[in-house]
C-alpha cells in the first residue's frame, strides 16, 4: 500500500507540524537508524521504502529495505533476532527514522552475528589508517544461521 503518508504542505509543516511526511530520496528510501532502547548502543543503519515504514509502524517489528537483495526485509526473520519497536522518531526535516528497539533473540542487530554493526572502530596507527575491531565476540553464528538449504 504505497503512498499512505501525507505530503508536507510548506516547511514549517514538514519540520514541525504533527503529520508524518517522510522525505524519501530518488530511490524511495528514507535512511533509518536503530538503537537500543535501553542502552542508547546505535545497532545498525539500514533504509526503509514506504511499506518497510508503514510495516514498522502496523507491527511493531523492524521491517527494512534491503538494497543489496532489492527487497523488503522483516529484520530477524531468518535469524531470531527480531527487533520490537520501543519508539519511532523522525528527524527535524523528515529523511531520516529514528527506531528504538529491543533486540530478541541472540539480542544481535548485525549479519555478522556481532551484537552492533558497528563493532569497528577506525584508528590511525603508525601512519595507517586501521579498522581495529573491539573484543566482542559474536552472539551467533552467520555460517550456520544463513546456510544455504
Amino acid at each position: 500500500m504505497a503512498g499512505i503518508f501525507h505530503t508536507a504542505k510548506d516547511k514549517r509543516e514538514l519540520e514541525t507540524g504533527d503529520q508524518l511526511t517522510p522525505r524519501f530520496n530518488a530511490e524511495g528510501l528514507v535512511t533509518a537508524i536503530a538503537s537500543d532502547a535501553d542502552s542508547g548502543e546505535v545497532l545498525m543503519l539500514a533504509h526503509m521504502n514506504d511499506e518497510a515504514l508503514r510495516l514498522s509502524i502496523q507491527t511493531g517489528e523492524a521491517h527494512y529495505w534491503s538494497r543489496s537483495r532489492g527487497e523488503l526485509w522483516h529484520k530477524g526473520a531468518t535469524s531470531g533476532t527480531v527487533q520490537k519497536i520501543v519508539e519511532i522518531r523522525v528527524d527535524c526535516d523528515q529523511d531520516a527514522i529514528w527506531l528504538k528497539v529491543q533486540p530478541q533473540g541472540a539480542g544481535a542487530a548485525c549479519h555478522t552475528g556481532m551484537r552492533s554493526c558497528f563493532f569497528r572502530k577506525v584508528a590511525l596507527e603508525n601512519g595507517q589508517i586501521r579498522l581495529v575491531k573491539s573484543d566482542e565476540k559474536p552472539l551467533f553464528d552467520p555460517s550456520a544461521v544463513y546456510a544455504k538449504k
